[in-house]
């Protein structure tokens, strides 16, 4: 599967076929941020497009484990009858990052020009969200698709779909700096070209690279794998024997202490996010099942809370998708 299968918009094994047309073409001070607002984006949802809520739901995420409490749908403010998808919260747990689109229907190459689909920014204060930003990832005048975002420090991973890739879709680089995303630049063809990264997620220390792709010696779909970075310099990937299966494993979130990985695998026919511990001598633990039901791509902050998203289905069409959070059980403190 190369990697116009492998990003941003729906998670698990299931959907990849519709992340082939969906995307993947495709700590700072919150006081500075000075992105541009791209005002409209609920405009571009179609015209009698229904907000599906957990009332009407069908599917609802489904936890098996009591460490957490049910998940349930962030705000309005967030959620809406398009498209949220690709969580990505900040330890803190104030600061959330997301992919929208406002149409499943419309193409990449629609998407690539219709002024809203990206990737957005919200914070939170006094528990409430505040109105998503667009970050504005490219040139004014030149085209862009963004997304599967990953911020380290005042350091932006992203995914994107422009002219000068190696790819279809390279892994970008950008910088927080005086409060704008700038001096993006490709990740280099090491990473793109040789070790064809896809989604990724680095341990907190920045030394450690954890990604999926389906690159050759894996064991069968996508498979995770990581790379360290040796003085300076990105070493050959190692995959995860401990995890990978001969389904598809991916979307890879590392815990802060670097000792929990989580991520996306397909169970009973949809998504579903599990969890594995490192070991003493350095293995992973037997993968255990979190949630499942359309739920995937977690995130967690530093509290244990947990960010994914949950795509609503009807016939086995997607009509949207949610960002929901799993919030850790006060009986598990």
């Amino acid at each position: 599967m190369n990697i116009l299968k492998t990003c941003l918009a729906v998670s698990g094994t299931i959907i990849i076929e519709l992340i082939i047309i969906f995307l993947f073409f495709g700590c700072f001070s919150p006081g500075s941020y000075e992105q541009t607002v791209i005002y409209g984006r609920l405009d571009k949802i179609p015209p009698g497009a229904e907000k599906i809520t957990p009332r009407t739901d069908t599917s609802q995420p489904v936890l098996i484990n009591e460490s957490w409490a049910s998940p349930v749908p962030l705000s309005d403010t967030i959620n809406s009858a398009g498209l949220e998808d690709s969580p990505f919260i900040l330890p803190e747990g104030d600061e959330l990052y997301f992919f929208y689109t406002p149409d499943a229907k419309i193409p990449p190459e629609k998407q690539l020009t219709d002024g809203v689909t990206g990737i957005y920014y919200s914070e939170k204060h006094n528990d409430e969200w505040s109105e998503p930003v667009r970050i504005s990832l490219q040139e004014k005048g030149k085209l862009s698709l963004d997304g599967c975002q990953f911020i380290n420090g005042n350091i932006m991973w992203f995914c994107s779909a422009r002219e000068g890739n190696f790819r279809d879709i390279d892994i970008y680089k950008a910088e927080l700096k005086n409060g704008n995303w700038s001096n993006w630049e490709n990740a280099g063809k090491l990473l793109n070209v040789e070790y064809e990264i896809g989604e990724l997620h680095l341990t907190s220390d920045g030394k450690e690279l954890y990604f999926h792709s389906d690159r050759s010696g894996g064991r069968g779909g996508l498979d995770i794998w990581v790379t360290e970075n040796t003085d300076g310099n990105w070493q050959e990937p190692r995959n995860l024997k401990d995890i990978n299966s001969e389904e598809s494993e991916g979307w890879p979130f590392i815990s802060q202490d670097k000792q929990e990985l989580w991520f996306t695998r397909t169970y009973k026919g949809t998504p579903a996010i599990f969890r594995s511990i490192k070991l003493n001598d350095g293995t992973w633990s037997e993968p255990e099942l979190i949630l499942y039901q359309f739920a995937g791509e977690p995130s967690l902050d530093k509290y244990g809370n947990i960010y994914f998203v949950h795509h609503y289905y009807h016939d086995k069409i997607m009509l949207e998708s949610d960002i929901y959070i799993a919030p850790l059980s006060v009986k598990s403190n």
